[in-house]
């Protein structure tokens, strides 16, 4: 195995400008930079980081704890985690707990058994002194677990704390909500539908409060008959869109694109158009909504914002540049989602 040592004397440079150029650190010419990437490419150099870990009492690694990595959500995090720190001369590891392959949605209120697949994960993390973690979390909710014994610097990714020492990059699901709406009522609905996710989800919760300042704004009145919550998956918004149907609306806003495809299933079961006789609006855009037909107007989850984010801040904290807000009040970071536009929304001439 090719030594830093080697690397340096090939190059006619120290071993510290090589650790320099390795890390980052802008001390060197642009020439020398380049002369020493192209040979520690060539001759394959990998850091040694156990080595490193023992002079430095850092191991240049973040672990990375999900939830469920079969959740839509959670590559397009991961991914991005594991890219910015790439950049940065981080590895990555990822331990997967399987939240929702194991036990599908029973877990949630489940602590003995979601403790006992968190805890081995921690304490693995811990073996091999990682220098920050980051929790990519299935679904927005308060998780409790960053104790004040943690002992590394922590992120949580898509969902909330109640650490103020654990900051957490999450949706700016109320804006999002706000956002759709507008443009369902710029379009001149009046009469709109909304089938939400469980009543009690933060998700939930936020999206529909920020639809309703938004018809409040427009001077439309809410009607809560008109809302409706299910499952976020297919049948509940097939199971949703006949009351609402019945009650006369002229679109419905999903905040899940799987129930908006749902919605789309009852629709053409009763003979009607989706985007024309009906509008529908999604919240999500998973790959499936540019596919339907027509094509679903939804919002963009910045997925890969958050990643970046979070990755961003460990780092920082790790580093030292990062300092918990004071006042013992948990740090919220939110990402903007993005309004993509396509042909589900009809517009009603006044």
């Amino acid at each position: 195995m090719v030594t830093l040592k080697e690397i340096a004397q090939e190059c006619n440079v120290s071993a510290t400008t090589v650790s320099n150029i390795l890390n980052g650190k802008p001390k060197v010419s642009e020439e020398t930079r380049l002369k020493v990437l192209d040979v520690v490419k060539r001759r394959g150099y990998q850091p040694n980081y156990i080595a490193q870990g023992l002079r430095n009492q850092k191991t240049r690694t973040i672990g990375i704890i999900a939830e469920d990595i079969a959740q839509f959500s959670t590559p397009g995090m991961i991914e991005s985690i594991m890219a910015f720190c790439e950049e940065k001369g981080y590895r990555t590891i990822v331990q997967n707990l399987r939240l929702y392959a194991r036990w599908q949605e029973s877990w949630f209120n489940n602590e003995e058994a979601y403790r006992s697949v968190l805890e081995p994960a921690l304490q693995e993390l811990r073996s091999i002194k990682v220098d920050g973690l980051i929790y990519v979390a299935g679904h927005a909710r308060i998780i409790h677990f960053f104790k004040e014994d943690l002992s590394m610097p922590a992120v949580m990714a898509y969902a909330y704390t109640d650490s103020p020492a654990v900051p957490a990059v999450v949706i700016e699901d109320e804006q999002g909500g706000y956002d759709i709406m507008k443009y369902v009522l710029s379009m001149g609905h009046r009469r709109i539908g909304i089938i939400g996710g469980r009543a009690d989800n933060i998700h939930t919760k936020k999206r529909l409060l920020g639809a309703q300042k938004a018809m409040f704004e427009a001077q439309v009145l809410y009607n809560p008959d008109w809302v409706r919550y299910g499952a976020w998956d297919r049948d509940s918004g097939y199971e949703m869109a006949k009351p609402l149907i019945d009650a006369g609306v002229t679109a419905i806003f999903c905040m899940a694109d799987r129930m908006a495809g749902g919605v789309y299933d009852y629709l053409e079961e009763c003979g009607l158009k989706a985007g024309v006789d009906v509008s529908v609006a999604g919240f999500d855009n998973q790959d499936v909504a540019e596919y339907f037909r027509p094509a679903l107007t939804t919002m963009a989850l910045p997925l890969s914002e958050i990643g970046h984010k979070s990755a961003e801040i460990l780092l920082k904290e790790i580093d030292g540049e990062w300092k918990a807000a004071s006042g013992g009040t948990p740090v919220e970071i939110g990402v903007p989602c993005t309004l993509v536009v396509r042909k589900s929304v009809g517009k009603i001439e006044a």
